[in-house]
């Protein structure tokens, strides 16, 4: 599993340096490291910032090492949780954080390997897993095969927007056990009405989508890594997320609002009278998205939206 090759196409990589190419020399964290495809890229225009790259997957990590071992002691990789960041700073002295990364999602590396179990293609068939650390936790086939129909029904619904949930709740309750993600994808593909099965892609995407976000809790996760980022990163330093569907950005976009207008509840139009402090700039209107080139280029990139803050000193929202 060590040996896998995490190279793959960064997404958006001219618009990441963009923003965070201009940030002060410091340390640059990345949440996700992956291969270390942003992190080197970053590294090779920016000769002031050294690196912490974190990842939850051991393979993203050990590629990571290979990867950007050209740089030597500027970084240093660790095998943790985004939501870890706090801890892994204070455990290694760092106080200059001046840029923050998190690439979400699963990378195609994982997807590729059928062990792993993130795919619903036939072809790469495996074990119902899809941890995103393989080393520990419940699994996918935990869910599929022990979770009551109601909970597996507001997973789809809440997770991934699943019309069908109730149909596919019911047909993976009365087809269990499952054992391999070729017969999960197989079930869910059943359970959908005819119709809906002929148009927007195949239709075991989003039970798929949900049982990684569930197995990986990865909403909670994203949410705790956000408030901690932007605590962590110094005046003046950012903190950039791409993210991948409607659930991530929803987050991005409530904790960047909250940094940005101080979590003001005053009429809109009328001046904050509430007492609320900013302690961000928002850097851009709206989310970045990859051009058409991009998207021909690596498919990954159709669904990728890019958000990105800047922190400033405490200013209260109705001085604004």
């Amino acid at each position: 599993m060590t040996d896998e090759r995490f190279d793959h196409a960064p997404v958006l990589l001219d618009r990441v340096l963009e923003l965070l190419g201009v940030v002060a020399d410091g340390t640059f964290v990345d949440l996700t490291v992956g291969g270390g495809g942003h992190a080197g890229a970053l590294l090779d225009v920016r000769p002031g910032l050294r690196l912490l790259g974190l990842d939850r997957d051991p393979s993203a990590v050990d590629a990571a090492r290979r990867n950007l071992s050209r740089f030597g002691e500027r970084v240093h990789i660790e095998h943790a949780r985004s939501d870890d960041l706090v801890g892994v700073l204070a455990a290694r002295g760092i106080d200059n954080v001046t840029a923050v990364l998190a690439d979400l999602g699963v990378s195609s590396p994982q997807v590729d390997r059928a062990e792993r179990g993130f795919s619903y293609r036939d072809d790469r068939s495996g074990p119902v897993d899809m941890r995103m650390d393989p080393t520990t936790g419940p699994t996918a086939a935990d869910i599929v095969n022990e979770a009551d129909e109601t909970e597996i029904r507001r997973m789809l619904r809440d997770l991934a927007d699943e019309r069908h949930a109730t149909r596919i709740a019911a047909a993976i309750v009365a087809h269990r056990p499952i054992t391999s993600t070729a017969d999960l994808a197989d079930v869910v593909r059943a359970a959908v009405p005819a119709p809906a099965r002929r148009r927007g892609g195949d239709p075991a995407k989003r039970t798929f989508q949900a049982l990684r976000i569930a197995v990986n809790d990865e909403l909670d996760v994203l949410a705790r890594t956000l408030d901690q980022a932007l605590d962590v990163v110094t005046l003046g330093g950012r903190v950039a997320v791409i993210s991948y569907h409607s659930g991530e950005d929803r987050i991005v976009k409530r904790r960047f609002r909250t940094a940005v207008d101080g979590g003001c509840v005053c009429p809109p139009g009328l001046p904050c009278v509430c007492g609320a402090v900013a302690t961000a700039r928002p850097l851009g209107r709206r989310a970045i998205v990859a051009s058409p080139a991009e998207r021909a280029r690596n498919p990954r990139a159709a669904s990728a939206r890019l958000r990105a803050v800047e922190k400033i000193e405490p200013t209260p929202v109705g001085g604004l």
